[in-house]
């Protein structure tokens, strides 16, 4: 065999260990989910051995898609596709149980060509000419910045709330929080794109202490925002950063989903035997396997029973649009779907549940998805050339956020569009530091 032949055999078998992989994160997501029915039944979150086969079939079908996966190299669209795919999974096998009158087999199928649609563009990294890039001084100068507008941000923020408290209070005080939309705004873009990227850039280059410095001025948000993904964004950052120094990148995004979820399911097994304590077990069982992977899940069953009923926004829920056209709701699609269901919070939910099923219906859902899906890929192109350590690195939050807000959302007010224009203008041969 010569070495060619050797080289595609190994890369064959690098596609069969990640389809193997995201085979077991499936199973594994399953079988949360019947934890997650047994222990918070209140969410509507139902299982039935009665209809096991009908859900497990559904989902071995949609798995289908596990193939892409195996075969396309990392890319921003990668990493969120595949956050993306697990959502869907779970709304699937959800959707075989659920209690709820819309029709399921149109809003299923609606979903999984919903998540094709998305995932044929998104996986895809298109070329884009270069018509901008700054020289690496400039680019220093534009990080220097970047952690300037951290701290001013972090101290305006404080300046309108501020309060220390644990995470089982939080909400307790959240919703007192009051602060005006453009500080909301410049905290949203702050921390969920503009640190991670300076962050991203300084420590894979090992610049150790601006890095550092950067965690610290992150964590500084967590009292401003009261919010759990404010307290965790700093140990999240460093591990990815760890994780991409010892796997594949496409091994690191598909952990970073298994291994909190199988935590979940072991440690509230080990609490159910009296093998560890409860109050830990239940915390990361509620944190990991309910709000980060079920509730995003959870959210498209919400969103499908109450517009199968209710008129469609046809996209007035954004905020640029509402002013311009008339819409059947004045508030908040997450505070609508809230005050219908009672439980669960203001349930904010991702681009298939709000730009698709909220916005035009599961039957034109998948056309919407399309268009998410054809962004994602620009975002590709303005990355190609640059570090996908970086990529992934500085994009960490932006994925999860996917699963939970509205696409437009995630694009303006979490400054996504901004972090693709990070990576399109920055040098592609940044130097090594080691200060």
């Amino acid at each position: 065999m010569d070495q060619k032949a050797a080289d595609g055999l190994r890369l064959r078998g690098s596609d069969r260990g990640v389809a193997l992989l995201i085979l077991c994160h499936l199973a594994l997501g399953c079988i949360s989910l019947i934890c997650v029915a047994q222990v918070y039944p209140a969410y509507h979150i139902l299982f039935g051995y009665e209809t096991l086969p009908a859900a497990v079939a559904t989902v071995a079908a949609f798995a289908v898609l596990t193939v892409l996966f195996a075969r396309a190299p990392f890319s921003f669209g990668y990493f969120a596709g595949y956050y993306l795919f697990v959502m869907i999974a779970g709304y699937l096998w959800l959707n075989s149980f659920s209690e709820f009158g819309y029709n399921h087999r149109l809003s299923g199928l609606s979903a999984a060509a919903s998540a094709v649609a998305f995932l044929l563009p998104a996986l895809y990294r298109p070329s884009l000419p270069r018509l901008l890039t700054f020289s690496p001084q400039a680019f220093e100068r534009l990080l220097g910045g970047i952690v300037l507008i951290g701290a001013a941000a972090a101290a305006v923020g404080a300046y309108y709330n501020f309060r220390l408290v644990s995470l089982g209070d939080i909400y307790t005080y959240r919703e007192a929080l009051t602060a005006p939309t453009l500080v909301n705004y410049l905290v949203g873009i702050t921390t969920t794109t503009l640190l991670p990227f300076a962050f991203a850039c300084y420590a894979i280059r090992g610049s150790r202490w601006r890095a550092g410095t950067i965690l610290i001025l992150l964590l500084l948000f967590y009292p401003v925002t009261l919010s759990k993904q404010a307290f965790f964004t700093p140990a999240w950052l460093v591990l990815m950063l760890a994780a991409t120094r010892l796997l594949a990148l496409r091994l690191t995004v598909i952990l970073s989903l298994l291994v909190p979820t199988a935590a979940g399911v072991i440690l509230l097994g080990l609490y159910k035997y009296g093998l560890f304590p409860e109050r830990f077990a239940m915390s990361v069982f509620q944190l990991v396997n309910l709000r980060m992977m079920a509730i995003p899940s959870l959210a498209m069953d919400y969103y499908s029973e109450f517009f199968f009923t209710h008129d469609l926004t046809h996209f007035c829920q954004i905020s640029l649009l509402k002013p311009l056209m008339s819409c059947a709701y004045q508030q908040p699609l997450a505070v609508v779907i809230y005050n219908s269901f009672g439980i669960g919070g203001y349930m904010n939910a991702s681009l298939f549940a709000t730009e698709g099923v909220a916005s035009v219906g599961p039957l034109y859902a998948p056309i919407s998805a399309l268009v998410c899906g054809i962004v994602i890929a620009i975002a590709n192109g303005m990355s190609a050339g640059v570090s996908q350590r970086t990529i992934l690195v500085s994009g960490a939050l932006l994925p999860q956020t996917l699963m939970n807000v509205p696409f437009t959302t995630v694009m303006l007010t979490h400054g996504a569009a901004l972090l693709f224009l990070l990576w399109y203008v920055m040098p592609r041969d940044l130097p090594k530091q080691e200060h």
